[in-house]
């Protein structure tokens, strides 16, 4: 079974995501659960995964047991990779772990829109799988689930979420909650998406999946399945109004979903899923996926420093928008072929993004909100913005811990 129920009203917010707190019976518990007003990342870190983010790897990804490149031995149909994701979900339903997993749907009458839903039977997991592209209140449905009489959830989500999820997570009254994160940083208004589509294509309607991979290319598959790549260069963000992405997504301080169990992506999976199990709850939903999972370790290449550096110029220069892009058309091909080849690959390439947006955060938040920075940004974002000349004043630096 699935349930969609309806939900209230969002409570008015000057930075928000639409997490679903805020349309919960106590919306004023976004002050104490939102990722946005003054993450503690090292405190939820040793309470979710029993230790802090430590050196090496750790500061850019969080704290983790084991990274992976992985794929299913055999794909689900319509996934958006191989189906990791809602299979993780599945076992957790066909076992009894859980007793519902809190996702996100397509809306009926828009497939890029999500909707949250609660899924009580593991068949009913294949219609949370692809992308969806919007803000979507999640969390709201956890007043449904205890209203329901659950005690043990599953929860697939976005960082913003998932922050919001561990801050409240001692007070919601689980008995267990099992947490499957997906990497997130750039969302916005499903409105904006299918804009972005009409760019991509003639006929937006006929695109029925997108995504971007790590070779610096995103995929297209069409109603008649045929496939169109198109390289990262050749997109049209130039051409996309300044404000596309909020400045919530633009100071996402959380690229890697730190405080889920285990974290599924694309970023250092080279062609493969990018599996990062944080906690022994992690490696058990990991371990019910058995011989059905084929891991591997995951490679790391090219050098990333140029790519970072580069895009922080773009950044910079675009004053509160977003990066340009525009080089001359004949150079596009050249660069395309190019970036796949000798550009940050697998870890690296992933470093490159989580560091990439550090430096963002710092560069939006100084231009468009300087007073918030000294609570919104922690510790180890101004570690990773350190190598590139980014570092805070005495005014931008929390005093305390995180």
């Amino acid at each position: 079974m699935t349930l969609t129920p309806e939900v209230g009203p969002a409570a008015p917010r000057a930075l928000c995501t639409d997490c679903g707190i805020s349309r919960s019976a106590d919306p004023k518990a976004c002050g104490r659960a939102c990722q946005f007003i003054a993450p503690d990342y090292p405190t939820l870190e040793r309470r979710v995964q029993g230790r802090a983010r430590g050196g090496g790897d750790e500061r850019f990804f969080g704290p983790y047991q084991a990274m992976y490149r992985a794929r299913l031995a055999r794909p689900k149909p319509g996934a958006q990779w191989t189906g990791i994701t809602t299979t993780l979900a599945a076992r957790l339903l066909e076992r009894g772990a859980v007793e519902a997993v809190l996702t996100m749907v397509p809306d009926p009458a828009d497939r890029w829109r999500p909707v949250p839903a609660l899924i009580t039977d593991p068949a009913d997991m294949a219609r949370a799988r692809g992308m969806r592209m919007g803000y979507a209140p999640l969390l709201a449905l956890l007043e449904v689930a205890r209203a329901r009489g659950i005690t043990r959830l599953g929860v697939i989500g976005i960082p913003c979420q998932i922050y919001a999820l561990r801050s409240l997570e001692a007070e919601l009254g689980f008995a267990r909650i099992y947490v499957i994160g997906t990497p997130c940083s750039d969302n916005t208004t499903t409105e904006n998406f299918h804009r972005f589509l009409s760019l991509l294509d003639v006929d937006p309607d006929s695109i029925t999946y997108l995504e971007f991979r790590a070779d610096y290319k995103v995929e297209l598959r069409y109603v008649d399945k045929s496939v169109r790549l198109v390289p990262f260069l050749q997109l049209p963000i130039s051409d996309l109004p300044r404000d596309f992405f909020p400045l919530t997504c633009r100071t996402c301080v959380d690229y890697t979903n730190v405080l889920a169990d285990i974290t599924v992506g694309y970023m250092g999976g080279q062609g493969d899923q990018w599996l990062v199990v944080r906690n022994d709850r992690g490696a058990e939903m990991l371990e019910d996926l058995g011989d059905a999972v084929v891991l591997g370790a995951p490679g790391s290449a090219g050098r990333r420093a140029g790519a970072v550096r580069g895009f922080i110029a773009n950044t910079a220069r675009a004053a509160g928008g977003l990066p340009l892009r525009r080089m001359p058309g004949w150079m596009r091909p050249i660069v395309s072929f190019l970036m796949p080849r000798i550009g940050p690959r697998g870890l690296e390439f992933a470093r490159a993004r989580v560091e990439m947006k550090a430096a963002e955060t710092v560069l939006h938040l100084r231009r468009e909100e300087p007073r918030r920075m000294k609570h919104m940004v922690p510790r180890h974002v101004w570690d990773l913005a350190a190598p590139y000349d980014l570092a805070p004043t005495e005014t931008e630096l929390r005093d305390g811990p995180p």
